[in-house]
């Protein structure tokens, strides 16, 4: 009975240090910086800052700062957290390069899938086909039969190694089949600004990017790259790359949240639950809807839906980087 007793007094102990870490998280006076891998006032730097705000509320009204840490196609900003303190304070916001970089960098200081705590998916961003406004197809089915004649001489324009683009371009060519010629950016700015005027032919770049110039009629739109149409007026009409043909293309670039390996299940459990209140928030999702962005409805806002997730998408990509052989090391 005295051993039995003292069994069931160290459960309670770890229970009630459980809770009160909960409890206390996040510490009066103490700020959570959420460490975003690329510079400020890209797409992934304003989902940070709005779901920073989003977040404040449930987290007791703590202090949430951005801290920007951009360079080697993300992976410095993720190392940083990787190596940071597991209590909770040093988070990281990263989107679809987590699944790619375990492939693109063959060598890394650290382990996607065994150096993280996953707090949950945050939203999808959708990727749209366009090309030159003068290019002569009128629709995707015309298009693909010109990439099938033109094929390398078709000047596929991308915003650098390892981006959205770039890896949208790449399964692209592989569900296609057809190789085209690379054209790399220092960022979409420029890539879009060339392709409107006719410096290349096609770019694959997400609606953050593209719907402005979709709107503008200054680019050709051909097809979304998720697995449903969208309901944005701009791009409603186009039809899906999967109804088009090209058979399991889904596409988005998502956001998730993370925090360093080692972090107490319970601040774990208290992030997330602000997570989930912060998608829900009609001001958060109207924000991400400026964006282009759809905020998470599903189960990858758990942790280990999210934890599953990425693990697919490291499948997934794995493939289409082999096969190209586009490699960032």
């Amino acid at each position: 009975m005295h051993t039995t007793f003292k069994l069931a007094l160290g459960a309670a102990s770890i229970l009630a240090a459980f809770g009160a870490s909960a409890q206390a998280y996040p510490a009066a006076g103490k700020n959570i910086s959420i460490v975003v891998p690329f510079s400020a006032g890209g797409p992934t730097d304003r989902v940070a800052r709005d779901l920073a705000e989003a977040m404040r509320k449930p987290l007791g009204g703590a202090t949430i700062v951005i801290d920007n840490a951009a360079g080697a196609g993300s992976t410095i900003g993720v190392a940083k957290v990787a190596r940071a303190a597991p209590d909770g304070y040093t988070l990281l916001l990263t989107h679809i390069g987590m699944a790619t970089i375990p492939t693109l960098y063959r060598k890394l200081p650290f382990n996607v899938m065994n150096d993280f705590e996953f707090l949950g998916i945050v939203n999808d961003v959708p990727m749209t086909i366009i090309s030159r406004p003068t290019l002569e197809a009128k629709n995707y089915k015309e298009l693909a039969a010109w990439i099938a004649q033109k094929k390398e001489k078709v000047n596929l324009g991308h915003s650098g190694l390892g981006s959205a683009g770039h890896l949208c371009g790449l399964m692209f060519q592989h569900a296609l089949q057809s190789h085209m010629t690379p054209v790399a950016y220092k960022g979409a700015a420029p890539a879009i600004t060339d392709l409107i005027g006719g410096q290349i032919d096609l770019m694959c770049d997400q609606t953050t990017n593209t719907t402005a110039q979709i709107e503008g009629k200054k680019v050709k739109a051909f097809a979304v790259t998720t697995s449903q149409r969208l309901t944005m007026p701009a791009l409603k009409d186009l039809p899906t790359l999967q109804e088009s043909g090209l058979k399991d293309f889904n596409v988005s670039v998502w956001h998730g949240l993370y925090a360093p390996k080692g972090t107490p299940a319970a601040v774990v459990a208290r992030i997330n639950e602000a997570l989930q209140v912060a998608v829900k928030d009609p001001e958060f999702i109207k924000k991400q809807e400026g964006l282009g962005a759809v905020v998470v409805a599903d189960k990858r806002v758990e942790p280990a839906e999210h934890r599953k997730f990425v693990q697919s998408e490291i499948d997934k990509w794995g493939v289409v980087i082999k096969a190209a052989g586009a490699y960032a090391d």
